[in-house]
């Protein structure tokens, strides 16, 4: 129980004895009810939500469909930061693992620009195993609180990391291992720039923003195969809008658009669920109103390049902080960057590992894979 929020697990028995469904349920203290539910009614936003078929509770609502797939012990809250703003976190543990281990460090796991943390649920159980896992929506995603992102590059990523470092203040952190997937691992690398003692290890999945724009003719660049048809396709609007406001700007046909434009996300969660659960849950958590896309636009002088990118700012990690790199083998992100991060860390541990078959969602593209390359690498920590 928490004085924000009492989070229950249920399960569902049929006759035989054998477990039939799993629901999470969180209930919000009446304080923190209307903090986050609350809506204003003028005459534009009480016109609005038939318009624009989402919702909070909407969000919610599919999310505790994925979180319920989850075996292990879970617990969901809203963590208050020193400004007041709420970052909405999970915390996953392995209740059937009666045997005694030695304390193991924790995990935390940042999601990509979009996402959420429930697009973790093909990774959380196994990787539980022997660790206490915590993912969190980042500000401006998800279920976290929406701030107002400044629009100058540096501002802007400084909230998200500031925000990081207070929620780890808020849950009483000492040392964990940090892995980013995309954007995540932006916000990761620069969160271990400024505090290289809370890191044990820094794991980027398919990190966002780190090799620096080629100018027309330059030699020596880091090349990138040519992004996704959906990437291009946003990369066209982001100039004039925030990235995904086309979702929102479509209505009632947003849920089809994101089905359109991203078919690949039911697939890559089909052993999981065969109906249209996460694509719901993509949509949902990029109709709401816009504000991490809000900072990620102030970050990117387009979808694939970063105005601040990472890799001049590598040699300032720590030397004694080892660093892995997962890519997938077909990701629009190219593997060749790790060889540059490990070019600039030349005394240091620096480890690239490369996933067949995946792509830039390594996580969900090839689950067992990825699973057992970050468990081992987890493993290698304690």
């Amino acid at each position: 129980t928490d004085t924000q929020t009492d989070t229950q697990v249920c399960r569902g028995v049929a006759w035989g004895g054998s477990e039939v469904c799993r629901c999470v349920i969180v209930t919000l203290s009446p304080a923190m009810q209307d903090e986050t539910d609350s809506e204003t009614h003028g005459w534009l936003t009480g016109w609005l939500p038939s318009w624009r078929p989402t919702s909070m509770s909407l969000l919610k609502s599919t999310e505790a469909r994925i979180l319920a797939r989850i075996q292990s012990e879970l617990r969901t809250r809203f963590v208050t930061l020193q400004n007041q703003e709420k970052i909405w976190t999970l915390t996953v543990t392995n209740k059937h693992n009666t045997e005694p281990v030695p304390p193991s460090t924790p995990l935390v796991l940042l999601h990509g620009f979009g996402g959420g943390l429930g697009l973790w649920v093909q990774n959380l159980d196994a990787l539980c195993g022997r660790r206490t896992i915590h993912a969190l929506d980042l500000p401006g995603f998800g279920r976290s609180s929406r701030p107002r992102f400044p629009s100058d590059p540096e501002l802007a990523e400084d909230l998200s990391v500031s925000a990081i470092e207070d929620w780890r203040r808020a849950m009483g952190l000492e040392r964990f291992i940090l892995l980013g997937h995309s954007l995540g691992g932006y916000l990761a690398t620069s969160y271990a720039i400024r505090h290289p003692d809370r890191v044990s290890h820094l794991i980027l999945v398919d990190p966002w923003g780190f090799p620096e724009k080629p100018q027309p003719g330059a030699q020596g660049s880091v090349t990138r195969p040519g992004p996704p048809r959906w990437v291009r396709v946003l990369a066209s609007i982001v100039s004039l809008f925030n990235p995904l406001a086309v979702i929102r700007a479509a209505g009632p046909w947003g849920p089809g658009l994101v089905h359109r434009f991203r078919p690949d996300f039911k697939q890559k969660f089909e052993g999981v669920f065969d109906d249209d659960t996460m694509t719901e849950y993509i949509y949902h958590c990029n109709a709401q109103s816009p504000s991490g896309e809000v900072g990620f636009r102030a970050l990117s002088q387009s979808l694939g390049w970063a105005k601040r990118p990472m890799l001049p700012r590598v040699p300032l990690l720590s030397p004694t902080l080892p660093v892995s790199l997962i890519y997938g083998a077909q990701s629009w992100v190219d593997s060749q960057t790790g060889d540059r991060v490990r070019e600039l860390r030349p005394q240091s541990y620096t480890h690239i590992e490369v996933i067949e078959g995946a792509s830039h969602h390594v996580y969900a593209d090839q689950p067992h894979e990825f699973n057992q390359v970050v468990e081992k690498i987890c493993n290698s920590v304690d």
